[in-house]
């Protein structure tokens, strides 16, 4: 007897997107002898009416991946790389008001730094690759709204000292012992929301609140007294929010880079909060939001879908 299906009709088509992922692109500005270097990574996302190339192959509304490919390293010609927030949005508002079909563009950059080797000469062509963190941004457009949520990850910071952890939760389990000075470190991936979202409103310059944004979070880092990595994180988002008048919502996701006091007592040695074992796994791993007062949080909750 032939099963019976539950639930008689066709499959509906639900949420889709296409297109080309990682396009890496170098842009090099040459001001006379000094040269100017933009390194980006950039996916190109494109969402619309596509129901059917997958119902039935008609191509009649696709645009080529190898298209859109094209495309970015044609507009880092023609537009230059003054940020990756702006040439995201060069990106995605031509991908929109260009093709009828194409409802809403999703640009994710990142962008690798580089520091100038010399100031003079042939120095001032010459750079090494900054090892520091990958700059991200991602640009979404619906021919209406905008909506920019950059950031960073891979950017590791440490304390010495200036953290304790105590008065925890203990149950039959709990081995850990209480530190009343410890070092305190993670690798920084944080996200955060622009309120720039009209073409009608001033845009922020990118450049300079990128560097601001970060000056902030490592000067928060730096400056708290820490007696918990969320206190430490919440303090970063905080500040964050508090001086980028631009800036709506941050996201945070920091691993506790722990580090273990070693035990020389079996070498007749006495160890003074001097040598530590760096254990890359497992780890405690923090995450939270810090909004604006009356803002909406709209980042997503696990970074690593955004």
């Amino acid at each position: 007897m032939a099963a019976v299906n539950p639930r008689p009709g066709r499959p509906v088509l639900g949420q889709n997107q296409y297109g080309k992922a990682e396009n890496r692109v170098v842009r090099i500005t040459r001001d006379g002898a000094t040269h100017h270097i933009k390194d980006l990574n950039v996916s190109v996302s494109l969402s619309g009416d596509m129901e059917e190339v997958h119902y039935s192959g008609s191509n009649a509304n696709v645009l080529p991946t190898d298209t859109t490919k094209n495309t970015v390293y044609a507009f880092a010609k023609e537009h230059g790389v003054d940020s990756a927030e702006q040439f995201g949005i060069h990106l995605a508002r031509h991908f929109v008001t260009s093709q009828e079909p194409i409802h809403r563009a999703r640009i994710r950059i990142e962008e690798y730094a580089w520091d100038r080797i010399g100031h003079s000469g042939k120095g001032a062509h010459s750079f090494v690759r900054t090892g520091q963190e990958t700059r991200l941004t991602q640009i979404t457009y619906d021919g209406s709204s905008w909506e920019v949520v950059s950031g960073l990850k891979d950017l590791t910071v440490m304390n010495s000292t200036d953290s304790e952890f105590w008065g925890y939760v203990k149950d039959r389990y709990t081995t850990l012992p209480e530190a009343h000075d410890r070092i305190l470190a993670t690798s920084v991936t944080g996200r955060w929301r622009f309120n720039w979202t009209d073409d009608a409103q001033e845009a922020p310059d990118w450049e300079t609140s990128y560097e601001e944004t970060k000056k902030h979070l490592l000067q928060a880092f730096a400056e708290t007294y820490s007696l918990s990595l969320q206190q430490t994180l919440y303090q970063m988002g905080a500040r964050i929010i508090e001086h980028r008048a631009e800036i709506d919502e941050v996201r945070f996701s920091l691993p506790n880079k722990h580090h273990f006091l070693v035990d020389l007592e079996p070498f007749g040695l006495k160890n003074d909060n001097e040598v530590y074992f760096a254990a890359d796994r497992p780890y405690g791993l923090i995450e939270a939001t810090v909004l604006r007062d009356g803002c909406e949080a709209r980042i997503p909750v696990d970074l690593t879908n955004l």
